[in-house]
This record gives C-alpha cells, structure tokens and sequence, in this order.
C-alpha cells in the first residue's frame, strides 16, 4: 500500500478528532481541471467509492487519498501558439511585439490550448498515526509532499507539524553501519548503496545486487564518499531504502507479514491493517536505530512549524 515515506510529527498542542478532520476535509474535495484550469487537487474517498468518507479510521489508524490533476501542455505547443500569434500582429499591425504584450500572448495561447489538453491524474495515501501523533505521506518527493501538508495546515486549526528528525543523522548512521558491518538491532543491511563525495568532483559510487561487506566500501568512506541511500530489511519483515534526508523509499512487505493471510483476505481493511501494523512499529525502531529523537525537539512543542522542506547538509 505505501512505497514510500516522508513523516512528520504532529504537535501534542493539536487535539483533533476524526470528525474534525473529516469535516476539513471536505473543504476541497477534489474536482477535476475546468476547461481552462492547469491544475487541480483535493481530497477523493480512500476507498475507492463515490460519495464515500474522505477519511477511514481503520484498526485505529486514520486514512486518506490525495489526488491531483494537471493539465499537459508541452512548452513547444505553446510557444508555436505564441510566434503564430505575434506574427499575426506583424502582418496585420506592420509592428513586432514587445516584452510585455509577448507575456500576454502566452497567456492568450494557454487559454486557447488548455481546453484541448491532455490530462495527467496522480494520487497519494495520507496516514495520520492519532496514537503515535505521526503524518506518513506515501511519496519521495517534497514538493508532492509540502503541497499536502499545506492544504492539511490550512484546512485543520492549529494542525503543526514538523519533519521527523533524529539524534545521529541517517548519512552518520548509515557510514557507520558500512564501517563497521554492524546494522543496528533488528535490521540488516542488503545489498545496495549509494556513496557520495562531498567535495567539488561530487563523484558517486552505487553498488547494486553487490555484497556490502568488503574493504572497497570501506575505503570510499574513509576518503570521504559518504552514504546518501542503503537498503536495509527490517525484522525480516519490510524492506526499504533508507535514505540521508530519512525518507524511505521502495517498501516492500516480506512473506513473513503475509504468512496467516490468504489470497481471500484482500481487501481495503486488510492492506491498511496490515500496512499500517507493519509500518507502525518500523518507524519507532528505526528512530531507535537512529539515536532518538533530538532531546529538544522531544522536549517542546514550541519547534513545530509549518515549514516543510529539509537541510540535508548537517
């Protein structure tokens, strides 16, 4: 169900409820783009059926589904509509237009071809944690992720977040386990990795389908090439790749979660329980792996903010 994570803590100052959210959520439910519209987002029901919730509390845990729309119009299109337009202007006028009437060109022109293109849908699982007071979003890129989290601040009076964040850096950790071929307690560390130079050659180094455990791994890191994504298996249970701004990427459930469970026991419940089961005691095993949380951040409820992008240089 997730193939990725970014995750947020949620600040104990909030106390909502499933109603307070569901209710918010109804504020922008998504519709799809108008006629001259480029792009459009909201919410859609979880499960997949019209008019249904647009959040489901599940095993405790509650889900939702973002979706987005956007309108495709390649530049080159657009910009022939443009030149097509102002060498109208030259033949009827006898003038070239300047800046100012080009910009306003464009826009005539997108107006013109937005009607005619295509469409391009995208969507997201949403995962509040009420009980752990985590947001999980199932994406690896922060855009995606930050335009979430703003409809989600906007929509929830005195909804504050912050990004997950932890004592000894993901970079730190994972050149440490490379080093010294010991992962931390529950996990292993597979056969993939990616090491990077910080100084001005930024030469990189991945190794695919490779044993991790040998001298050349070791030797890029102590000239300098550090870990920027390891993949690791958790419990024999999820696999993952971990990455140095802590997102995780490429989950994938292992037999062992699907051991019990028959080929008939499909179904939206069944994957948010198992998910969610499986993934909510990851998350608080690899902060563990990781050092904690930051004594401060742990500590007030004063650092949470709006803000959503991360510093990845620490």
């Amino acid at each position: 169900m997730f193939k990725n994570m970014i995750i947020y803590r949620i600040a104990e100052s909030w106390q909502g409820d499933l109603q307070m959210l569901a209710d918010a959520l109804q504020k922008t439910v998504f519709v799809e783009c108008g006629a001259t519209q480029e792009r459009s987002v909201g919410w859609v029901p979880p499960r997949g059926e019209q008019h249904g919730p647009l959040v489901e509390s599940v095993a405790g845990q509650w889900v939702m589904r973002f979706m987005s729309e956007s309108k495709m119009l390649p530049a080159s299109v657009l910009n022939r509509r443009v030149n097509e337009k102002a060498e109208h202007i030259e033949k009827t006028e006898g003038r070239k237009p300047g800046k100012k009437e080009k910009r306003d060109l464009k826009d005539e022109a997108k107006l013109d071809l937005l009607p005619m293109a295509f469409t391009k849908q995208g969507s997201m699982w949403v995962w509040i944690d009420p009980q752990a007071r985590t947001l999980v979003l199932d994406t690896s890129a922060q855009g995606r992720a930050d335009e979430v989290v703003t409809l989600l601040v906007e929509g929830l009076p005195g909804f504050a977040l912050a990004l997950l964040d932890t004592q000894t850096s993901p970079q730190a950790a994972m050149a440490h386990w490379l080093m010294t071929q010991e992962p931390p307690a529950g996990f292993t560390a597979d056969r993939e990795t990616e090491l990077k130079a910080s100084d001005e050659s930024k030469a990189v180094v991945r190794y695919a389908r490779h044993p991790l455990d040998i001298d050349e791994v070791r030797e890029h890191i102590e000239h300098g090439k550090m870990p920027t994504k390891l993949a690791m298996t958790w419990d024999d249970r999820v696999s993952f790749v971990l990455t140095e701004g802590l997102q995780i990427k490429n989950i994938a459930l292992l037999d062992a979660v699907m051991d019990g469970n028959s080929k008939d026991d499909g179904g939206f419940d069944t994957d948010v329980t198992i998910a969610t089961g499986e993934l909510s005691r990851l998350i608080p095993d690899l902060i563990d792996a990781l050092g904690g949380l930051p004594a401060s951040l742990a500590a007030s409820a004063s650092t949470f903010a709006t803000k959503t992008t991360r510093n990845n240089t620490r």
